[in-house]
């Protein structure tokens, strides 16, 4: 070719050239045009410059533009060792290349989708932000799975990866080629709609939720259907943050989930359930740090005997300390630390910080025969099996009889998934260890499956206990417990007794414990004193 048009059609005819070799000079067409072209168009062509005479000012300035060589007329014989050198370097320098677009890639993409990763993903948003502030807002759907984790537990993981490469592959049907759909992790999705209206974002949310409810998953035997819960906000705010959107796409997510999942919710700031959800988050944070920093504290509350010649017991309570020393309640901390799955590991930290008290108190012969420390579970601990393991060789370390322990639980953990229950009951009071059902009396149906749980104890709630002198249906039914629990085994506690007619009444009617503010008052658990 002998024109900078020819040239110009070649680089831009879409081949892949591997060197280009010019005349220094050529009339109306030297190497400095091709140079020049080359650069424009960022191509990594090698280029090889050829000339009858050339000035060495005029070589240094080539080279630093851009050629790898310059070779005389009267010394051709460079011209092929120069020709296999930069085919060589080519090569090398291609390869080098596509590895490092291949780390690219992989830096801001899912391996297992080939979706944009979180990491890409925000970079996407921060974009959108900006834009946002130029008055062009975008949207932002987070998508979570409903019951991805069966398919992981029922099939295995690998079935649960097909899954989620057929699911990336069809929710990208309602994504715009502007738009950007990301796996963020584990089941969870992200789409962000580019200056996109509210009205736009919801009908794309719908869609979206429509393919994941159409969509059928098979895996050998098994087929499952899946269902998503999805958090939509706005961008439309130019004081919003990353973290912001992150968090208000976030809290709608869990929002639709409440709500009976399968569901897609808006973000308002007036949202009283996000509101409620987004203090829950923050205890959340708050909880992390007290169990990594040893803020929790133990406090109790002793079970009087009410006849006589018994053994009195005592429920361990658990305060959590503020950074500044202050006591916080378990009815602050206690509702975020269920429903964010944290109550398995509180539970254990309880186990972790009464038993070397117990073990103390019982070398220093403070405690009487047949005293019992009585700690509270919850229904998810309940359901750990792991935890009764846990339990024992916490037992065995401490040598503690396990006599000496109960577990509290509530009678609504026990109604929610009663099979398990009853087999951690079970398993529990054979390793010697004893069961009190907490708050009994709330359930529609106490008494129907009271003979099928095998506990010692049944805590009789104290609504019913605190004005059953003044209210004669409250005492029928604490009554009507006591006697019932008596006739299936147990012994049974009112909670709530806050004044000494009420401790009297209970007596009358064979009720064995009581405990509430008028038998005595929650204390720090190293001040454990004898019975009277």
């Amino acid at each position: 070719m002998d024109s900078i048009e020819q040239l110009q059609t070649a680089l831009e005819s879409g081949h892949a050239w591997d060197l280009i070799i010019t005349d220094h000079n050529l009339p109306g067409f030297d190497s400095g045009h091709c140079l020049r072209l080359v650069r424009e168009r960022d191509q990594d062509i090698p280029v090889i410059i050829v000339s009858g005479s050339i000035g060495e000012e005029i070589a240094v300035s080539a080279m630093r533009n851009g050629a790898q060589d310059y070779i005389l007329k009267d010394n051709l014989s460079r011209l092929a060792p120069a020709i296999d050198r930069e085919l060589r370097d080519h090569e090398v320098r291609r390869q080098n290349r596509q590895a490092q677009e291949a780390i690219n890639h992989l830096a801001l993409h899912d391996s297992l989708t080939g979706l944009i990763n979180r990491h890409g993903f925000e970079t996407r948003l921060k974009e959108a932000l900006a834009k946002a502030r130029r008055q062009r807002p975008s949207a932002l759907l987070y998508i979570d799975l409903d019951q991805f984790k069966l398919v992981n537990d029922t099939c295995g993981h690998q079935a649960g990866d097909d899954l989620l490469r057929q699911l990336a592959s069809l929710l990208q049907i309602p994504v715009r080629e502007h738009d950007t759909l990301a796996r963020l992790g584990g089941d969870e999705f992200g789409v962000l709609l580019d200056e996109c209206t509210l009205e736009q974002a919801e009908q794309v949310a719908r869609r979206m939720l429509t393919i994941v409810n159409d969509f059928r998953y098979t895996w050998g035997e098994h087929n499952f259907r899946i269902g998503a819960s999805i958090g939509l906000t706005l961008l439309d705010d130019p004081d919003l943050s990353l973290s912001d959107v992150m968090r208000h796409a976030d809290m709608a997510c869990y929002a639709a989930k409440d709500k009976g999942r399968n569901r897609v919710h808006l973000f308002r700031q007036d949202d009283r359930t996000l509101m409620a959800r987004h203090s829950e988050m923050q205890w959340t944070a708050r909880i992390n740090e007290a169990l990594e920093q040893d803020r929790f504290l133990l406090y109790y509350q002793e079970i009087h005997p009410l006849k006589p010649d018994t053994a009195g017991h005592c429920e361990i309570l658990l305060r959590m300390l503020d950074p500044s020393g202050e006591v916080i309640s378990p009815w602050a901390f206690i509702p975020a630390a269920e429903r964010y799955n944290l109550m398995p590991t509180v539970d254990r930290k309880v186990l972790e910080l009464t038993l070397p008290r117990i073990r103390q108190l019982l070398r220093e012969g403070q405690v009487p025969k047949g005293y019992r420390w009585f700690i509270n579970l919850s229904g998810l601990t309940v359901g750990d099996d792991a935890f009764l393991a846990h339990v024992t060789e916490r037992l065995r370390e401490h040598a503690i009889p396990p006599e000496a322990l109960g577990f509290e639980i509530t009678e609504t953990a026990v109604i929610a998934n009663l099979g398990n229950a009853v087999r951690f009951i079970q398993r529990m009071r054979d390793l010697g260890c004893h069961v009190a059902l907490d708050d009994f009396g709330t359930g529609l149906s106490s008494f129907s499956y009271l003979s099928n749980i095998p506990a010692d104890y049944i805590k009789i709630d104290g609504g019913f206990v605190r004005d059953m002198h003044e209210n004669e249906m409250h005492q029928a039914i604490v009554e009507a417990i006591n006697r019932i629990g008596h006739v299936a085994g147990l012994r049974t506690i009112a909670e709530f007794v806050e004044t000494e007619g009420v401790r009297q009444r209970l007596a009358q009617l064979g009720v064995d414990y009581a405990q509430g503010y008028g038998i005595a008052r929650p204390r720090p658990l190293p001040h454990i004193a004898r019975q009277p």
